[in-house]
């Protein structure tokens, strides 16, 4: 009876342990294929059939979503992809992204490892959220050609989040891809190239029915997370509110080129977040928004 007991304990743990193996190829064969095919490659005929075959149940809704960041005018801008997953799909994704970019290094953690620890480690929730939105954004600006955003309407409140933090990640986000399609312009010509800039900046989605400017729901409590590996743990509003603020004054900077009215141009400073002095603690640019201000005195 005993020898019994032990070898269908050995039977049991075995088959748990074929099941974990499984999990983790599959984790691995779906960071492989982001790391592949996310920016200009096409999986070849037939690859995302082979992805998906034999996949675990709990892993679906993730495999669904690599699928779509491999594909060429892909679905991610829908509102199926556009709602946060639930809190396991929501880490898969992350343990995903996170072994493509173990992937790229010359000196690799065992990916087998690396998912152990990830699936044991605590990552705030925010990190999460923070990660699946920059994947939707950085696959969009790879795979979806030309840029437009202009008839597209960002319901937030559609899009299963928490609360106004997660509502200003992702809306951050989507401000830091739209401020990649300029930065070129603004930046590299000299004088900047106002004129083309600004017609991208056309483009820009509405949030919520609204110039997206006018989105100004960004006092959430600041918190910590690493976004630029090589710099460790950054303040999340400091990096992206700073990025934010490059980009409206770009706006600005584009609507006093390209002759707008004074009434633009005042409703950008005075219905953005141009004008809200608490937030420049967060800004390189906090001289010259003041300067801005004082000038409008």
């Amino acid at each position: 009876m005993k020898k019994i007991t032990l070898t269908f304990l050995s039977l049991c743990l075995f088959v748990l342990g074929f099941g974990q193996a499984t999990e983790n190829q599959k984790l691995i064969e779906l960071g492989k294929a982001y790391k592949d095919f996310m920016f200009a490659n096409e999986p070849p005929k037939g690859y995302v059939k082979d992805l998906q075959k034999n996949m675990p149940e709990n892993l679906k809704a993730c495999t669904n979503f690599i699928v779509q960041t491999i594909t060429t005018n892909n679905d991610l801008l829908k509102p199926q992809y556009l709602k946060l997953p639930d809190a396991p799909t929501l880490k898969y994704i992350y343990i995903v992204h996170t072994l493509s970019e173990n992937m790229r290094k010359e000196t690799q953690i065992n990916n087998n490892k690396l998912i152990d620890s990830l699936k044991n480690a605590e990552i705030i929730r925010y990190e999460l959220v923070d990660n699946y939105y920059e994947i939707i954004f950085n696959v969009v600006g790879n795979k979806i050609k030309p840029f437009d955003f202009s008839k597209y309407n960002f319901i937030i409140n559609d899009f299963n989040l928490n609360d106004d933090t997660e509502k200003a990640i992702f809306f951050l986000q989507c401000m830091r891809y739209c401020g990649v399609e300029i930065w070129g312009y603004m930046n590299i010509p000299k004088p900047a190239n106002t004129k083309k800039a600004y017609e991208y900046i056309k483009k820009y989605p509405k949030i919520n029915g609204l110039k997206y400017y006018q989105f100004n729901d960004l006092m959430f409590p600041d918190f910590e997370m690493v976004i630029e590996v090589d710099k460790g743990k950054q303040s999340y509003k400091s990096y992206y509110i700073n990025k934010y603020y490059d980009l409206l004054l770009s706006h600005l900077k584009c609507l006093r080129k390209e002759g707008a009215t004074e009434k633009e141009i005042n409703e950008l400073l005075l219905g953005s977040i141009l004008r809200e002095s608490q937030l420049y603690k967060y800004t390189k640019n906090k001289e010259t928004l003041e300067f801005i201000f004082k000038e409008q005195k």
